[in-house]
Order: C-alpha cells, then structure tokens, then sequence
C-alpha cells in the first residue's frame, strides 16, 4: 500500500496476531545495540585523550646536497658542426674525457692557420714597437745635444757681447781722451796766434797748431765713429743671443714634437700588439674549444644534440651527465602557514616512492618504511608553486637510506613537531589552525637559514 490514504491502519486493524510482527516486535536488540553505542562511545573518549604528534606534511623530489653534484647538461660556449662523437648514452666518462668533436661555421675562423698567422702579425708589430722606441731615443738624443749646443751658443754670443760692452767702454774712454786732446789743441792754437800777434811766434808755430788742431779734430771724429760702431756690436750681440735662442729652440721643439709623434705611433703598436695578443689567445683558446670535454667525472644521460653535420648555436645544449659521486637529499615543499615551525636541524620523516610504507602520521613510532631526515636549508622566497623549498639531508642517527634511490624520484615528508591530545588535533584541524608554534632549544635551531 502507498499509505495515502489517512486511515490509520493500525489503529483498524490488531497486527499482533501476525508471526512476523510478533518476531519484530520485540525489544531485545534495542539493549545490544545500546551497548555497543556506550562502548564505542568510551573507547572514542580515551581515544581523544591520547596522544598526537602534530605534523607538517610535503611532497617532493630526490636531489643532490651540492649544486655541483646534480645533473647537469653541457653547452658549447661557441657555435660550431657536429664532426664525431666519442660516447654513447649511458657511458661512463671521467673528467677531461673528449665527449665529442665539433668544427667551425663562422668565416671568419675557417683559416686553420690562423693562430700562426696571429702570431706572425704581433711579432711584425713588435718589432716595429722597437724601431720607434729606438727613433724615441735618438730624438731624446738629438735634444739633448741641441740643447748643449745651444748653451755653447748662448755662451759664446754672451761673450760677445760683454767684450762688445767692453770695447763701448773702452771706446768712450777714449772718445774723453780725444775731447781733452781737442780743448789743448784750441788753447795751444789760441795761445800760438796770440804770441804771433805780439811777434813772439812764427807765422810757422801758427799753421803748425792749426794743423795739430785739425788732427784733433779729426781724431775725435774717428773717435766717436768707434764708439758708435762699438754699440752698434752691443746691439747686434744681444740680436744674437736671441736669434740663438729662437733658432734652438725651434729645432727642439721640432725635434720634441717627432719624438712624441714617435712616442704616439709606439703607444698605438703597443695597443696593437695587446689587441693582436688578445686575439691571439682568443683564436688558441677557440682551438681547444673544438674539442667538449667532461666537466667531472659522471653518465652521459642523453644527446640532446644528435647526428653528424648538425649545426647549433652558441649556448645550444649538447649532451646531459650525470656525476658519478654524489650525496642525496630530498627537496619537499610546505606551505606558507607551516614554514614558521620549520628549523634547520628538525628531525624529519621521508616515504620515498618504490618504497611500501605503513604510515601514521601522528605515530611515528608504530610507521614503518619511512626514513629519516634532517633540515639543512631553508628558502626564504615561494617557489613557483606557491609553497617555500626545504632541503634535507640523511639523518645520521638514523638508518641508511636505500641505495637504489635514483635523482629526481618522488617523496612525501612529515615533519615531526609538539605531542598534542588527539581532541585538540580535531579542533585545530576543523577550526583551520596551523600546528603549535614554537622555537626549538637546540643548538642546530640557532643556525643561518639558506
């Protein structure tokens, strides 16, 4: 019946005579069942008060504890061809081994004798660095004897000069002397004509004094015609002098003007020369470029660049190595809310995929196939991700991680924090809350974050 209709049934109708009312009407299950409820609801309530260790779970990969140790792929600083390979995938190569060989697609380095021909170039321009420096000190040679000569010179006009001065003096002195020859002469004629006037001379002694008197005269003439000259020497002295001057220093300043000239053409063969050396060893360290060496000891992974003849461009990734030695750790990632409870030195635990693993989270101790790990390093920027990266390192006072653990297989972490009741988990984890904070006491909290 659909029970539409508003007539109660049981009410009409005494069921109680039925079998199957009488076997379900009974009451017996309802006290088994109200047990099980008492018991379940004590055993729930002892278990709210046990223990739980609070937790920060992460998942991440397996990496290297050094940069130098994870893998890696080798680029050519040049660009170039493929010519030949010495390995194949998969082998085992020590550093230094050649990986391969490639060749020049440049014009500019198809000379294979370029580095010879370099070479031939700075030794050309050195040698012409010689022959200026040796033109420099012969010009510095040649101003040094210009300037002796020009000190003689100088010497030798002031010289003349001083007896030019001398030979004024003297010519004064005598020009004094002939003016006093001159006034006796008229006073001896004066006095002569006037004796011959009073009949005591002869007209004879007369013309004799006018004579003497002319002499005289004529000799101061001469005199001061000397002394004339005499200057005129003094000026042509000191003409000299600094005709001297200029003349030499003309010729020096020439001959300094060609050794800085020299000096400027030594100067841009020296720069030449540097330039050409720098070539020279850019063109000798091109050279060993041809040939891509292992930079450490390691598998050759993979050939990112293939085949003969293939071409790449500078900076193009060749080949992928793995290095041979290296120390694992775990890189895991936590969120935001949980990064202020994680220290360098927590002790953590790591599920690592391929491993089956019992785990409870809060109950580390009764989790098996986890391993343990400590924190060594912290970023302080988010990843990509949203979440901040945690590097971790083998626990030494735990056992062994596995040895077949290989770079860049999965791990899930649980950090291990504060021993909480289980009730106060279930508020914090309903209500939103993050994990107690809290500042560890050791030794390894007090150490730099990474």
């Amino acid at each position: 019946m659909l029970n539409i209709s508003k007539n109660v049934l049981n009410r009409k109708v005494d069921l109680s005579d039925f079998k199957a009312v009488q076997r379900v009407s009974h009451r017996r299950h309802y006290k088994h069942f109200n047990r099980f409820l008492l018991a379940f609801s004590i055993i729930f309530l002892i278990i709210l008060f046990l223990p739980w260790t609070q937790n920060v779970s992460g998942k991440g990969f397996l990496t290297t504890l050094t940069p130098d140790q994870r893998p890696q792929t080798i680029q050519s600083p040049i660009p170039g061809r493929i010519e030949k390979w010495y390995v194949r995938e998969g082998d085992f190569v020590e550093k230094g081994d050649t990986i391969l060989h490639i060749s020049e697609i440049k014009n500019e380095y198809f000379d294979p004798n370029l580095v010879e021909r370099t070479g031939q170039q700075i030794k050309a321009k050195e040698m012409s660095v010689t022959s200026y420096q040796e033109k420099v000190k012969a010009l510095n040679t040649q101003i040094g004897a210009l300037s002796s000569e020009r000190g003689l010179k100088l010497e030798q006009a002031k010289n003349k000069l001083l007896q030019s001065g001398l030979k004024v003096q003297s010519d004064s002195i005598d020009l004094e002397a002939a003016k006093t020859n001159i006034m006796i002469a008229e006073r001896q004629y004066d006095r002569t004509v006037q004796l011959e006037s009073e009949g005591l001379k002869a007209v004879t002694d007369v013309e004799e004094k006018r004579l003497k008197l002319q002499e005289t005269q004529a000799k101061l003439i001469s005199q001061k015609n000397k002394l004339l000259a005499s200057k005129n020497e003094v000026i042509n002295a000191q003409v000299e002098i600094s005709r001297v001057q200029a003349e030499y220093t003309d010729k020096i300043s020439k001959a300094r003007s060609d050794m800085f000239t020299a000096q400027s053409n030594q100067f841009d063969s020296e720069a030449q020369v540097t330039k050409l050396e720098n070539e020279f060893t850019n063109y000798s360290i091109r050279n060993d470029l041809y040939y891509i060496r292992a930079p450490q000891s390691g598998f050759i992974n993979r050939a990112i660049q293939g085949g003969i003849g293939e071409t790449f461009k500078e900076g193009d990734q060749l080949v992928g190595i793995m290095p041979a030695s290296y120390d694992m750790a775990v890189e895991t990632f936590v969120d935001p809310i949980d990064l202020p409870l994680m220290h360098i030195g927590e002790k953590v635990r790591i599920q690592f995929d391929g491993w089956p693993v019992i785990i409870f989270s809060g109950w580390p101790n009764v989790s098996y196939g986890t391993y343990g790990g400590t924190v060594v390093a912290i970023e302080t920027f988010i990843s990509d991700n949203g979440k901040y990266r945690i590097l971790l390192a083998p626990d030494p006072e735990d056992h062994l991680w596995p040895t077949d653990l290989r770079v860049g297989s999965g791990a899930n972490t649980i950090a291990l924090l504060e021993d909480v009741p289980i009730w106060f988990e279930l508020w914090r984890q309903l209500n939103g809350f993050p994990p107690n904070y809290y500042q560890p006491t050791n030794d390894m909290a007090k150490a730099k974050k990474k």
